[in-house]
């Protein structure tokens, strides 16, 4: 059965084909700066990689032109070999704890969660809409990132604020990179041959966030109503005293979408740095001698240990560190530099074992008390693995 992933953004279609339950990707791309000038699209099939430019107007347009080339490379001979399509959907609120299939009424509760992802669920509704009208035979399902977080207890997902806001505001703690947590602390299970574990899942690329899984289930997360919450990100600047807000409000003189654009796309390691929000040039710098290069890197790594030792002690214990994503997966020094700073819990990293990237690996030491790995996210097969549960 062959199962369809995508993501869509306001002018971006990614996707991913499987053939399912076996597993096999069998072609991946991106249609870029749809309804822009300039469009273009990229498939990776058989190692090689197809470069178009192309107009795209809409994303019907692009889903169009998706299936004409699936069937043009022998990939597809119909429409209807594609028995689904999942839909990545960033805010599901309080309303989802699962994958569901798409019908009106998730599209309308998709459509009032806006306001909590403003640049992300309007767009997956034109994705959702324009995939129905080009497969219609297909069944069509969303998966939320903040769906796995739902386990979360009522004390730890709710503020210490007027308690009406959450149900008349929808306030609370949401998290977000949930499909990515779900996946690697299941694999992580399967590596450990058992389920009743407590892990502690490290998701850090240029958004960041950390959660505390046990027995398969969420039971903290570091990113709160919004992704700009918990950890240092690459322009985020995650967890500050909220008094700071409207003090700089009146010191800058900046409204409130102003000071959200501060907040979320001028801080983080670009903020301190001065130089970037990628991991890649703070560590260049560094390597120059660059001060604010290296405060960066220091105040990101401090909060990673922070909230990995929270979630030690809020799980009793943990059986494994994971981390993965675009920095977990692949920056060595920044690894390293976590474990360093939990070996007062007896954590040992070893050199050798780490010095790998985007590798499923262990990087600790034999006699580590905690054992930390590397584990490759995989949020489209984890998609594509929900669709296909709704399929037969």
């Amino acid at each position: 059965m062959k199962i369809l992933s995508v993501n869509a953004g306001s002018s971006s279609l990614k996707f991913q084909l499987y053939e399912m339950p076996e597993e096999n990707a069998l072609v991946s791309g991106v249609f870029e700066r749809i309804g822009i000038d300039s469009s273009f699209y990229t498939i990776k099939f058989n190692g090689e990689k197809i470069k178009k430019e192309v107009d795209l107007p809409t994303h019907k347009d692009a889903f169009t032109i998706l299936l004409k080339e699936l069937m043009d490379l022998g990939i597809v001979k119909n429409l209807d070999e594609i028995k689904g399509v999942g839909h990545r959907i960033v805010q599901g609120g309080s309303y989802f704890d699962r994958t569901v299939v798409v019908d009106e009424d998730v599209i309308a509760k998709i459509d009032e969660l806006s306001a909590l992802a403003p640049l992300h669920n309007p767009a997956a509704i034109v994705g959702i809409r324009a995939s129905q009208e080009v497969m219609p035979n297909a069944v069509q399902t969303v998966v939320f990132d903040t769906a796995f977080h739902q386990t979360m207890p009522e004390e730890t997902y709710l503020y210490a604020l007027p308690y009406e806001w959450a149900s008349e505001y929808k306030i609370r703690r949401y998290g977000a990179h949930g499909t990515s947590h779900k996946y690697v602390s299941a694999r992580m299970n399967e590596i450990l041959g058992r389920n009743n574990t407590k892990l502690i899942t490290c998701h850090i690329g240029n958004g960041a966030s950390i959660s505390a899984v046990k027995d398969g289930k969420c039971i903290n997360t570091s990113m709160g109503l919004t992704p700009n919450a918990g950890l240092i990100m690459g322009s985020r600047c995650g967890d500050i005293d909220a008094t700071i807000v409207p003090y700089m409000m009146d010191k800058l003189k900046v409204n409130s979408k102003e000071m959200d654009t501060i907040l979320n796309k001028q801080s983080g390691l670009l903020g301190v740095s001065g130089i970037s929000s990628d991991s890649r040039d703070i560590e260049e710098g560094i390597s120059k001698g660059n001060h604010r290069c290296e405060l960066a890197q220091k105040m990101y790594v401090r909060r990673i240990i922070d909230y990995i030792a929270k979630y030690y002690v809020e799980l009793g214990g943990c059986d494994a560190i994971i981390f993965t994503a675009g920095v977990g997966e692949n920056s060595i020094s920044t690894r390293r530099e976590v474990l360093d700073g939990l070996s007062v819990l007896g954590v040992k990293v070893d050199e050798e074992r780490n010095n790998v990237r985007g590798k499923e690996t262990l990087i600790t030491s034999d006699d580590s008390s905690i054992p930390a790995y590397i584990v490759p996210t995989d949020e489209e097969l984890m998609i594509a693995r929900d669709t296909y549960n709704l399929c037969i």
